[in-house]
């Protein structure tokens, strides 16, 4: 799946058979200490690992975190060599998720800033209640495809799907694509068929911006994972918000 580039010196855990509540007192003891590069080894499932830690630690996990990885956080990098469960990024505010294997649901839930790299795929709902908030800028970038409802009520920052390695019968994204979204914007790495968009929704021409913002967000992809894509002149769809009030008619009393 990849393996960290990990600075010296590395301090290390062996989560085998640990409680997820004592591995994350464990690694919030070694972070207060003064330590700030960590490698956990044999990690199975345990949740809520580095939740709402500030700072800018380096927490590098060998095996498979259980949901909420990252919530919180602020500031603070994850390397994750192999899968991971759902809610990966659950409202973090800074910081840097990277995932040399798939993700599960919700990846970005309410996500306010950072970055979310994947090398694989996400399940459904990821990007959901996405903000950009302040002077803060949230982006998830997916190597793989994404499952249903990608950007469900999304409200600022941006996703990108590469569709790399991708099965001939499979679309980069699956249906409902941007339902309820009223901000950000959403790239897809190829063409998108018209079945798939939600109605609040609109399909997009890229300009210069765009462009530069790729450039910098799918470059440092290809620098993480050590990939080669000709992102460059490929064909993108751009995707955004008809409204920014998708359903105040809805709610509005007449």
């Amino acid at each position: 799946m990849g393996e960290a580039l990990l600075q010296e010196p590395v301090y290390e855990i062996d989560a085998s058979g640990v409680h997820y509540q004592q591995l994350n007192q464990d690694i919030h003891e070694l972070l207060d200490s003064g330590i700030s590069n960590i490698l956990v080894k044999n990690v199975a499932g345990q949740r809520f690992i580095g939740c709402g830690i500030k700072g800018s630690p380096h927490l590098t996990l060998a095996g498979v975190p259980g949901n909420n990885l990252g919530s919180y956080m602020d500031g603070m990098h994850i390397e994750v060599l192999g899968n991971c469960q759902d809610g990966i990024g659950n409202t973090m505010n800074s910081g840097t998720i990277v995932v040399h294997g798939h993700a599960g649901d919700i990846v970005g839930y309410a996500m306010r800033g950072g970055v979310i790299y994947v090398r694989g795929d996400v399940g459904y709902r990821s990007g959901i209640h996405m903000k950009a908030y302040q002077n803060k800028f949230p982006v998830i970038v997916v190597g793989g495809r994404a499952g249903n409802f990608l950007g469900e009520y999304m409200a600022g920052g941006v996703i990108i799907i590469l569709g790399l390695n991708l099965r001939e019968e499979l679309s980069a994204v699956g249906d409902y694509l941007g339902t309820g979204m009223h901000g950000g914007a959403i790239y897809v790495r190829g063409q998108v068929e018209k079945h798939r968009l939600a109605k609040e929704v609109i399909v997009s021409e890229l300009d210069d911006k765009d462009r530069d913002l790729l450039d910098e967000y799918v470059g440092s992809f290809c620098s993480t994972f050590a990939v080669k894509i000709d992102y460059k002149n490929d064909t993108w769809t751009k995707l955004v918000p008809g409204s920014s009030r998708p359903y105040g008619a809805l709610y509005n009393h007449k």
